[in-house]
């Protein structure tokens, strides 16, 4: 994916740092209000945890306390789900649809989105810089039947949105998803809200204290999200290569866009 030139690491620590403080906020209500969009403030607002939720006509930035994540290593995956997953036809990709993706998850009928058009643009603007990323997840027919979408601060990739259109595609997604964040060296899937479905895949509740420490450490990793296409039975067989304990339990394992079970944010 080619791209073009955006603001400069100067510019952006200089931005945050006129951000509001969200170690200052409180746990359960936005930061601030605001409709800049721009990229500068973006990459400025996940650089020190913020991200935008627009609702009634405006735009909210939040910093939920606590934080929900995923630890690449943490990964659970039961016995049944990891068999059932290494029989379907599906492969994955990554930045070869943003758009398609994005749109995928704005389409919510009868549900309405917070993914406005305004956020749709703006987030291809971060995709055209290379700090946003699409996976996408293809049927044997070659459709787009699953992905995901985020922002990459360094060695954290803050998860925006997922969807589905076939059975298991949006675990398809998450999954593929963990194990190029492993192989490219990233250190958090950070997945904000706090769901059923992203807990019983080995997410947990960060304190936001911890996760923003954590994202200030690794911020300015040098890392890139592995981009070379596979199926799904291939991201599975590296997993278990990797660590077999982290798919191959007794309906786990051991123990980084929030998304529901249908692949989607609940909440929003």
């Amino acid at each position: 994916m080619s791209t073009v030139a955006g603001p400069g690491e100067a510019a952006i620590r200089a931005r945050a740092a006129a951000l509001p403080d969200p170690r200052t906020a409180p746990a359960d209500e936005p930061v601030a209000v605001g409709e800049d969009l721009s990229v500068l403030t973006l990459l400025a607002a996940y650089r020190v945890g913020l991200f935008p939720w627009p609702a009634g006509g405006l735009t909210w930035w939040w910093s939920p306390d606590p934080r929900a994540v995923l630890d690449p290593m943490a990964l659970r995956l039961p016995r049944t789900v990891r068999r059932r997953l290494a029989r379907r036809d599906l492969a994955t990709t990554v930045d070869q649809a943003f758009d398609a993706v994005v749109a995928a998850c704005a389409d919510r009928p009868g549900e309405g989105t917070w993914i406005t058009p305004a956020m749709r643009s703006a987030y291809g603007r971060l995709h055209a810089l290379g700090r946003a990323h699409s996976v996408e997840v293809w049927d044997g027919r070659g459709r787009l039947v699953g992905g995901l979408y985020g922002v990459a601060t360094g060695g954290v990739l803050t998860g925006e949105s997922m969807f589905h259109r076939a059975d298991d595609a949006g675990t398809a997604a998450l999954v593929d998803t963990v194990r190029r964040l492993r192989a490219g060296g990233l250190v958090l899937l950070d997945v904000q809200q706090d769901t059923p479905h992203l807990r019983w895949l080995g997410a947990r509740p960060w304190p936001r204290e911890r996760f923003l420490a954590t994202l200030a450490a690794h911020a300015d990793d040098a890392v890139t999200l592995a981009r070379e296409p596979v199926t799904i039975a291939a991201s599975l067989a590296a997993l278990r290569e990797e660590d077999g304990q982290a798919i191959d339990g007794q309906g786990g394992g051991r123990v980084h866009p929030g998304m529901d079970a249908q692949g989607r944010r609940d909440d929003r």
